[in-house]
């Protein structure tokens, strides 16, 4: 189905900003880019998706295995003993202590929808063979692995070898709900998001509640209000 996702500023990196923009998705690819009216008299059979604020690519989430693999993420069941906000180092170590397997693949799944939410199409691995769940769970999600920016992947070379040191890797100062953010650590859009939007390129959409990117900046990606992964919208704030 034709879908036409709309907003009030399309930026989509690596061209022009679009005022009341809007982009065209076709399955899962992007059909095309432009002002709204244009795109409506063009494809006038298309489904039309209103947004507020800012339409972007989907974003790079270059913390993913730390946030993953090194934090728990609370069952919603757990909340009034664990809080809603994922755990990390000793009271990770804690649970991770006895966590069985189950346990493990649940916190994954919700840590892959929490990152939907943050408006994250992109995770950078690799995530190896000897994390099952994990692999599964980020299968299943459709989010899409991805090496570190300016490295290419090592298939011989382990899973933690390939974690991005510094920042990147660590979670540092923003071990808590604001790690989930791909800009916490200060990068533009075009440093956070996956990929320019562009004509046949796969339908990885983000749309934030923000006037602008500065606003987006400041505000976080917390204020992801849609992410469209392959043409399918994956998240949508009530």
């Amino acid at each position: 189905m034709l879908t036409i996702h709309a907003a009030p500023l399309v930026l989509p990196v690596g061209a022009a900003a679009v005022a009341d923009g809007a982009v065209v998705v076709d399955g899962d690819r992007i059909a095309a880019i432009g002002p709204y009216e244009e795109v409506a008299a063009a494809y006038p059979a298309a489904r039309v998706r209103r947004w507020p604020g800012l339409l972007t690519p989907g974003l790079r989430q270059d913390r993913a295995r730390a946030l993953l693999t090194r934090c728990y993420h609370p069952d919603p069941r757990e909340a009034d003993e664990l809080g809603e906000l994922p755990l990390w180092g000793e009271e990770f170590e804690r649970i991770a202590a006895t966590m069985d397997t189950a346990r493990r693949a649940g916190s994954v799944r919700r840590g892959l929808q929490r990152m939907l939410r943050h408006g994250t199409t992109h995770v950078v691995g690799p995530f190896g063979a000897e994390e099952p769940a994990l692999r599964t769970a980020l299968a299943r999600s459709g989010l899409t692995a991805v090496p570190a920016p300016g490295r290419a992947p090592d298939p011989s070379a382990p899973a933690g070898d390939q974690v991005p040191s510094g920042p990147g890797g660590d979670l540092g100062p923003f071990a808590y709900d604001g790690a989930l953010d791909p800009f916490a650590y200060g990068g533009d859009l075009a440093a956070t998001a996956h990929g320019p939007l562009t004509v046949g390129r796969r339908a990885d959409l983000a749309v934030f509640d923000v006037p602008d990117e500065e606003a987006l900046r400041t505000g976080g990606a917390g204020r992801c209000v849609a992410t469209v992964l392959a043409g399918r919208l994956v998240h949508r704030a009530r």
